[in-house]
């Protein structure tokens, strides 16, 4: 009765095609017009199909290919491989150019096979069809499903081109293992773009849409090589193959590609899609900065959920990666610092540009690690004195670098900073207490301007964790209840490159779409932090101490320019952050724990490795 009453259904389809659609309507729409129902249901247009984006360097080469649940590279029209068109045509739809949505001849060979088996064994769908079902409806087999797949097929046929169809089909069809369209199936399984492939690698990917699951390259190749053979079959019968390439691509072997997506550099990409959420929280309005933690909360789910939709949409990022300073950065603890020992973040800016081109997130860094980089805060200890006190100081009071400052111990309260070891060395120059990074002196110098006018003048830098709370003398020498991250350090360390102009350095150059529309980019102004005559006393007060005082170990032959060290408390930290003629170089050495360094700290190793990868850097 079942097969009777269907075979009654698909005869009037066949037959009756006008008839059956008001029919369904009717069932489908009650009271609304079939008009109106498929005008608010059917564009194609309006679908978003989920696609790969894209990290580029300053070669214009992929450094990062970034997938959003459904690995799809899309094609026009004009870059669909005429084999892939022939071969999808020859085993899903001979009839695809003649029929409107629907092909009668096939629904009635379908149906004796139906018949047979009193249930529904063999389909009968168009390519357009099969897009419907991919698209807007389940792949439910009911009679039911069947007639609203060829209500909306036959609407489809109307609205757009056979080439259209076909294209928005050879882009959604489902290759397995979460891999959409045929450009992303012949990358993910030959790696090779689709244009490339052969007849036989060709016709092996057109077998796998029929049933993912059962012809699943990966788990079932051998049931995927008897459906390679069907196509080449297909292909043969409708002539778009001859005898001899019929021959050959079943003799063929196939090789699939144990690829993984193109990521060379994660410490860099991690960083960023980081970045691209600030860019975007700040063109769209979307401040994840906010007072109040509910709003503040809300905010970041929004912007997480509008970077997803716009790594979804295939957008091209171009970045500041210079994949040899990145590489250098990653190799140069690796001479320095054992596997068992302390950790590290590197960075690296061109600050003649702004650029962000290297950055390092610890060792042996893997995609969504925590990236130390950028996500790790800590107190900075003397190398925050060069921005906090002396720049200001300086720029405050205009005094001299060889004016005098005492460098005994002192109290404040309860605040008795000492020098290193406990000395004490009298009155000494303001360039000899920075050189030899001597602590008291710092403390007196921000006493004298105050500590809210020192503090002033971080707001420039956008320091994230620090709080007013920190506004405390101990700031001086690097007390902060958080701290920064090495890549703020770093990028406040180019204003000592740029005349006492601060502009932040990026990573991301822009941010288009497919079609090479800018759609987003970073609007920077470099802002007035200090004088250029404060700003000339500070170059040479960091380059005596890369020269002749606590960075000493730094420098190398040739070496220009200028750093500071940093050492925290009890030994948990270990900085130096400084530059040359074109880059700027932050390195920072710790444990996770907060372990004491005591052991690692007599060899310096965070000299050494600044060092490493300043001096192979270009000119």
């Amino acid at each position: 009765m079942k097969a009777a009453f269907g075979a009654l259904l698909i005869i009037l389809m066949a037959g009756a095609f006008p008839i059956l659609l008001q029919l369904t309507y009717e069932e489908a729409t009650e009271a609304r017009t079939l008009n109106h129902m498929l005008e608010e249901e059917i564009d194609i247009e309006d679908i978003t199909l989920p696609s790969n984006s894209y990290i580029y360097d300053t070669n214009n080469e992929v450094a990062a290919e970034l997938r959003t649940g459904e690995n799809r590279i899309q094609l026009t029209y004009d870059e669909l491989p005429d084999s892939f068109k022939e071969a999808f045509l020859a085993t899903e739809d001979q009839q695809f150019y003649e029929h409107e949505g629907v092909d009668a001849s096939a629904i009635v060979r379908a149906l004796l096979t139906n018949m047979q088996s009193d249930g529904i064994e063999q389909g009968a769908s168009t390519i357009t069809q099969q897009l419907v079902r991919n698209v807007y409806l389940t792949n439910e087999e009911s009679y039911n499903r069947k007639l609203s797949e060829a209500l909306y097929s036959y609407e489809i046929e109307q609205r757009y081109t056979k080439e259209e169809i076909l294209t928005f089909y050879l882009n959604t069809v489902y290759f397995s293992n979460g891999v959409y369209g045929i450009e992303a199936a012949s990358r993910h399984y030959f790696d090779r773009p689709s244009n490339e492939l052969s007849i036989a690698e060709t016709a092996f990917l057109t077998g796998v849409p029929a049933n993912p699951s059962y012809y699943n390259p990966r788990e079932n190749k051998e049931n995927t090589h008897e459906r390679q053979a069907w196509v080449l079959q297909k292909m043969l019968e409708t002539e778009d193959i001859n005898e001899e390439e019929y021959e050959a691509a079943l003799e063929a072997d196939i090789h699939l590609a144990d690829r993984t997506y193109a990521n060379d550099y994660p410490a860099y990409t991690d960083y960023v899609k980081h970045e691209l959420k600030e860019l975007i929280a700040e063109e769209e309005g979307l401040n994840r900065h906010q007072d109040d933690a509910e709003r503040s909360a809300q905010a970041n789910e929004k912007m997480n959920e509008r970077v997803e939709e716009v790594l979804a949409s295939g957008v091209h990022i171009e970045t500041a990666l210079n994949p040899n300073v990145q590489a250098q950065t990653e190799s140069a603890a690796g001479n320095v610092l054992s596997q068992a020992g302390p950790d590290n973040a590197s960075v690296v800016i061109n600050h003649i540009h702004h650029r962000i081109e290297g950055i390092t997130g610890g060792k042996n860094y893997e995609i969504g690690n925590f990236h130390r980089g950028y996500q790790t805060f800590r107190s900075p200890g003397s190398s925050i004195k060069p921005l906090l006190v002396f720049a200001p100081y300086l720029n405050e009071t205009g005094a001299s670098i060889n004016s005098a400052v005492n460098a005994d111990s002192m109290c404040r309260g309860d605040y008795c900073p000492q020098n290193y070891g406990g000395a004490e060395y009298g009155n000494v120059s303001i360039q000899e207490s920075f050189i030899r990074s001597h602590n008291t002196p710092a403390v007196r110098l921000m006493e004298r301007i105050g500590v809210n006018t020192a503090f002033s003048y971080l707001n420039a830098f956008n320091f994230n964790s620090v709080t007013d709370e920190d506004r405390r003398l101990p700031a001086a020498l690097g007390g902060f209840a958080n701290g920064m991250s090495p890549l703020e350090m770093t990028k406040a360390y180019t204003t000592f490159s740029n005349q006492g102009h601060y502009q932040p350095a990026r990573a991301i150059l822009s941010v288009k779409d497919a079609e090479g529309e800018e759609l987003y980019s970073w609007n920077d102004r470099a802002e007035h932090v200090w004088s250029t005559e404060t700003n000339e006393s500070m170059r040479t007060m960091l380059s005596g101490t890369l020269h002749n005082g606590t960075g000493r170990q730094a420098a190398y032959a040739g070496a220009t320019g200028g750093g500071k060290t940093g050492t925290t408390n009890n030994t948990r930290d270990l900085w130096f952050v400084g530059y040359n003629d074109r880059y700027t170089v932050g390195v920072w050495v710790g444990y996770d724990d907060n372990r004491s360094l005591d052991a690692h700290a007599p060899s310096q190793p965070h000299l050494n490795i600044w060092r490493n990868i300043t001096s192979q850097l270009p000119n």
